[in-house]
């Protein structure tokens, strides 16, 4: 009744992601919920070693779980350092079975044109299935009724020879969403490598940046996603960094989709976000701002929406969407969805965090220049984006 890539159509969707055992919290958790609820049906993930490694996939259990027709998200884990490129792998291969399944599926139809006998109820839907290839929604429809009409057709030696082979790619009937999911410590650090050679490649797969601002499953040591200013294990004293502008370095390869996003600040723009993260024909990046206990927060695990909304509102964190589909003459194809932001709620935002209030502490005038400094570099960096 409603269409399952808005924010409502979305939420009558069963979760295909249960009991994480995350920390009560967690700001990743909802990001994965929410695109199983979307895409979950037929989602591939490759996982980046981390906090989503963990409870996405401790030995003996998994959060993942199937819809009531045995459909759920295919999970696996690599390692820091070579997660972009595990995950362009599987894409790669999901592709060319694909492209191998539309080459049979063509040829047997043409068989039929030539005298070759199916099901009048089989060739029907083979043909409506090939005018749609590209559309995963009408795939879905399709699917049931065309796995249930190859599973009648009976095989003979009279059978056209490419039968056999449409029958067993018939799990690619609907092409698989490909998701790339990590940390920080892994999209801004270590795989940054790896992930900057994924988007360059031009290859449909979609990456989702969980973004701590620091190695929040090792103890929470900073990153280069760490703002300026903030106390971490390896920058005890301050780090002195400005934190790395990952969508900015993303948006210099100029062919793909770019998105920064924070979901209790604006469900709408985040849902938006991965649902034209996903469709768009190419690479994808959605950086998104996850909560993390590390942080300290001062009303403690209850603060994750808190921290989101006022994160958005004073400016720390931005939220925009850059589609080169829409770029002309005329349209630079990015659009900053947190056109106003409010200053003053940059310092609420720091006192409610020990991450930040620490330095305050043990160093007051210190503390004041590295984050008046990261103020004004969060500030200056809007006003860019304005324009």
């Amino acid at each position: 009744l409603m269409e399952r890539g808005s924010v409502k159509g979305s939420q009558f969707q069963e979760p295909l992601i249960e009991f994480s055992g995350a920390c009560s919290g967690c700001g990743e958790t909802p990001y994965v919920k929410l695109l199983t609820q979307m895409f979950g049906d037929r989602m591939v993930i490759a996982n980046s070693s981390g906090c989503s490694s963990v409870w996405g996939g401790s030995y003996g259990l998994s959060p993942f779980k199937k819809n009531r027709h045995g459909q759920g998200p295919a999970w696996a884990r690599s390692l820091f350092e070579d997660t972009a490129e595990y995950g362009l792998g599987m894409a790669l291969g999901s592709q060319q079975r694909r492209e191998r399944l539309v080459a049979d599926v063509r040829e047997l139809l043409e068989e039929v044109q030539s005298g070759a006998v199916i099901s009048a109820e089989l060739q029907s839907l083979l043909e409506r299935w090939m005018e749609v290839v590209e559309d995963a929604e009408k795939c879905t429809v399709l699917q049931g009724p065309l796995k249930a009409a190859l599973a009648n057709e009976t095989e003979s030696s009279e059978s056209p020879a490419s039968l056999s082979a449409v029958k067993r790619a018939e799990d690619l009937l609907v092409a698989p969403s490909h998701w790339i999911i990590g940390g920080d410590g892994w999209a801004y650090d270590i795989g940054f490598g790896g992930l900057d050679h994924v988007l360059a490649t031009g290859q449909n797969v979609n990456v989702l940046v969980l973004d701590t601002e620091g190695y929040s499953n090792t103890g929470a040591q900073n990153s280069k996603a760490t703002p300026k200013g903030a106390t971490m294990k390896m920058s005890a004293g301050g780090n002195k960094a400005k934190k790395k502008d990952l969508g900015a370095i993303a948006m210099m390869h100029e062919n793909a989709y770019v998105a920064s996003v924070s979901l209790s600040a604006d469900v709408n723009q985040t849902v938006k976000a991965f649902k034209e993260a996903e469709q768009y024909p190419g690479p994808s990046i959605i950086i998104a701002y996850a909560t993390c206990v590390d942080w300290g927060h001062r009303a403690g695990d209850k603060a994750m929406v808190q921290q989101q909304v006022q994160a958005v509102e004073s400016g720390y964190w931005p939220l925009y969407r850059y589609n080169p589909d829409k770029v002309t003459g005329e349209n630079s194809g990015f659009e900053l969805d947190n056109k106003r932001i409010t200053p003053d709620a940059m310092d609420s935002l720091m006192r409610n965090e020990n991450r930040f209030t620490s330095l305050q502490r043990s160093a007051p005038e210190y503390a004041q220049m590295l984050q008046n400094a990261m103020k004004d570099e969060f500030f200056a960096r809007h006003e860019t984006r304005k324009r």
